[in-house]
């Protein structure tokens, strides 16, 4: 599997558990740290966990052990490391506070693209689609 490939993955593996403001950024050619960074939020310090603990437990299935694991027992900023990409989970306000986006803002950038949904509207209480 090819790294923008697994990276993509991983951001799915996170949108599953409803990340907040999934971005992936390419950094090759710009640092020797890693090829991609994926950067998520979670809403509350469990919630991050979950994401981790969903991300790394489905890679796993998927044959691709991480090199490390930092910051989950915290659970405010978590980092695996996959060498050639790096996940960070963020509570919200740590996310806004280190602005790795800014840090690295000559970077390509990735958006996920939420799957199209069915509006539902209310009225009279039933039900219209």
């Amino acid at each position: 599997m090819e790294t923008l490939e697994k990276i993509k993955t991983c951001a799915r593996y996170a949108e599953e558990k409803k990340a907040k403001d999934i971005l992936i950024l390419e950094l090759k050619g710009l640092t020797d740290i890693t090829d991609f960074f994926l950067l998520v939020n979670g809403t509350s310090e469990r919630h991050v966990k979950t994401i981790s603990e969903h991300i790394e437990t489905s890679m796993k299935g998927d044959g691709i052990l991480p090199y490390s694991v930092e910051g989950y027992n915290e659970g405010r900023w978590v980092i695996i490391d996959y060498r050639d990409m790096i996940v960070h989970i963020f509570i919200e306000p740590l996310r806004d506070l280190y602005d790795l986006e800014s840090l690295w803002i000559e970077a390509k950038r990735y958006r996920m693209e939420k799957e199209k949904t069915t509006n539902i509207e209310v009225g009279n209480g039933k039900r219209k689609v």
